[in-house]
Parts: structure tokens; sequence; C-alpha cells
């Protein structure tokens, strides 16, 4: 625990205060250690559910296990997850063309990877975060920042203000406050969409398997606990607005019903077009400082990358970690801290953020001699190092 001597203090003196705008993954990762570490935490969220239905699964790297072993809640994730430790590649038609040993990012200690259902993960962390004292406020959103010297005003979309020594931006892709601070970088969409659905898990799923061509990029599927998985399948990005939401399972079932091996068993069950996602394929990576005097940005307000490597819930949770800990390391809150948080993460999310544009554009352009397996395997291998 940090010396609160050496933090910033409120106008009115006593423990140091944060707003952290966004209840996701890395806002309620950096809520919780916070808190860990004493100082006053208000978490605001717009969705009033708190996303906590929300997504069909996750696939989560040692890297992120690691992270979620220093918020706590290791023993809660791997009960509700399925841990393993390859991943397979397939032909269209099922047939297992290879199967590669998953490098080990978080450690000898850990599994290689865990997949989980997202509502189930994201339910550990609320509860987490409820428990660590944090003043939580839901369907809430920051309309107003007004900073000076000592600290942030806050107007906030119910009526109310509030004055912080900091705000942590965690309101993810579309981030309100990163341009609010006027950080002008914008997502842009990568030329690829996914269907993702969660289903039953078939008795021989036991690790993620791709299948690459056919009539999609990709046809994949990650067990998410003993009895279920998600499925995808990615294409090239089409207009959203030319599609019924009606018709997505119809639109699902057609591209999964080329696939073999345990695809048909799959695909009997799409036939929700409510249970079926469709997004597109993203990236975003703000290369200058991820600060503006008193504010600072965190996860997918920083940065965001296609799921061709599955490190996005990864380089978010870092991301918590590092800021964190540096906030409680006893220093200054001031920009060569918040310099020094970018510069210790931008190499690492620049590098992860290439790897998986990467992937996604030799697909794209149908390159069959690309090196995949050589980048993947430097990209984790670096990823084993602690954030």
């Amino acid at each position: 625990m940090a010396d609160s001597r050496t933090l910033p203090q409120p106008p009115a003196g006593g423990t140091p205060t944060v707003l952290v705008i966004g209840g996701g993954a890395s806002g309620n990762a950096v809520t919780i250690l916070l808190r860990r570490a004493g100082i006053a935490v208000d978490l605001i969220e717009a969705k009033p559910d708190w996303n906590a239905t929300t997504g069909s699964g996750i696939t989560l790297q040692g890297n992120a296990l690691r992270v979620l072993r220093e918020l706590g809640v290791w023993e809660q994730v791997k009960a509700s997850g399925y841990a393993f430790g390859s991943l397979g590649v397939t032909a269209p038609d099922g047939t297992v063309l290879f199967v590669a040993e998953d490098i080990q990012t978080g450690g000898e200690d850990l599994p290689a990877t865990l997949g989980m259902q997202r509502p189930q993960l994201q339910q550990i962390l609320i509860d987490t975060v409820r428990a660590s004292g944090a003043d939580v406020r839901l369907g809430t959103t920051a309309e107003a920042l007004e900073q000076d010297a000592d600290g942030v005003s806050v107007r906030f979309s119910d009526g109310s203000e509030g004055r912080y020594d900091l705000v942590i931006a965690a309101d993810g892709l579309n981030s309100a406050t990163r341009a609010a601070i006027g950080i002008t970088d914008k997502p842009e969409p990568t030329g690829m969409g996914i269907w993702r659905i969660a289903a039953p898990r078939p008795e021989s799923v036991t690790r993620t398997d791709l299948a690459y061509g056919g009539p999609a990029y990709i046809a994949g599927y990650c067990p998410t606990s003993e009895n279920t998985i998600y499925a995808y399948v990615v294409e090239g990005c089409r207009d959203r607005t030319s599609i019924d939401p009606a018709t997505y399972a119809d639109e699902m079932r057609r591209l999964a019903q080329s696939y073999g091996g345990v695809w048909p068993e799959i695909t009997e069950h799409i036939t929700d077009p409510k249970k079926v996602n469709y997004t597109w394929f993203d990236h975003l990576l703000v290369e200058e400082s991820w600060h503006r005097g008193r504010v600072v940005l965190i996860g997918d307000a920083a940065h965001c990358c296609p799921p061709t490597m599955a490190q996005g819930a990864a380089m978010s949770l870092e991301d918590a970690l590092v800021l964190a800990e540096l906030l409680t390391s006893g220093r200054d809150w001031d920009d060569e801290l918040f310099q020094a948080y970018h510069d210790r993460r931008i190499p690492r999310v620049r590098t992860v953020v290439a790897a998986s544009m990467q992937i996604g554009q030799w697909q794209l352009d149908g390159v069959r001699d690309a090196d995949m397996a050589g980048l993947v395997g430097r990209t984790m291998n670096l990823l084993k190092e602690r954030p």
C-alpha cells in the first residue's frame, strides 16, 4: 500500500479520490486494485445492467489469467471456465491438420488458455468490485470534465457533480472521454465481421479448433465450461444496417453448415436470432500519451485489436495492473507517472495490435505461405514477460 502522504490530496485533505468511467474488464480491475490500496474509488457505468448478460464467450490466455490471479478471482474463474493447453487447426471438412501446444504466457503454474462465458467473468468482477467498497452508479455517464492543477470536476448525467484527484477513462472502444480530452484517434474497421453464438459443448471439444477456408475466413469454437462453448464464423464485413436482426441465425447457420467435424452438431443450435451476435473487427492504437492532465485512458479506450490472437481482454487487464501499480507506488500522480504508464505499455500493446492485424490481413489477402506460427510464437513468448 502506498504512503498516502505522497499522493495528491483533495482540497479538504484525506484519501485520494478516483473516478473510473466504465465497468468493463479494465475498469473493474483497476477499481479492485485501487480499493485494495485504500484509495477511494467511484465507478460509473452507462449500462444499467453493468453488461452482466452481454456476450457469448471469451478466450483468456495465461497473461490474462495472471492478472485475474492478482485480482484475487482466479479460483472462481478456474471453477467457472474450461482450461486447455493446445490449439487445433482443421480443414473445412473437420479433418485435423495439426495440433500445437499453447505457450503458457502466465507462467507454468497457470493454464495456457481458459475459455469461459463472458457474463460469468463479468459477474465475478462485479461481485469483487462490490465487495471492495467502491461507490458504484449504474446507468450513469460523465457529461462534462473540467480540469485544473489540483484535480477534475465532473458533472454526471443524473445532474450531480463530483471532484476527483484522477479520472480513469475505461469507457471502451468508442470512448466519449477520449474525445472529450482532445485525443482524436478513432477505431477503424479491419474488413472482417464475426458471427458468434453460445452453444452446448460437444463431448469431443476439449480445446479451440480453427478451420481456415471454406465460405468464411475462419470457423472456430472454444469450450467455455464443462457444458458450453462459444462458436464463431469470421467473414468479410458487411453493412450491418442491411442485415435484418431477425435473420441472424439464418445467416450464421448458412456459413456454419459448410463445415464438418463437430460443426453439424453446433449448427443444430443456431436457431434463435436473439442469441447470435454480429459485429465488425476494429483496431485502434493511441500512439501518443494516454493522458491529458489528470484524465488517463485504459483498455479499449486506448487500444483494441481483432481477436485473431485472443489478446484484447489480456491487454486491458494488464493496463489496469500496471496503472494501479504506479498509482500505489508512492510516487506523485503527475505527468511523469502517467507518461511512465504509457511508455511501459505501448511497446507491448503495439506488438500485439500489429500481430493481430497482420494475421487478419494475411487472411484478407489470401496469403497461403504466411509464417503465422512464427509470428504467434514470437509474440506469445514476449508476453511471458511480466507487463
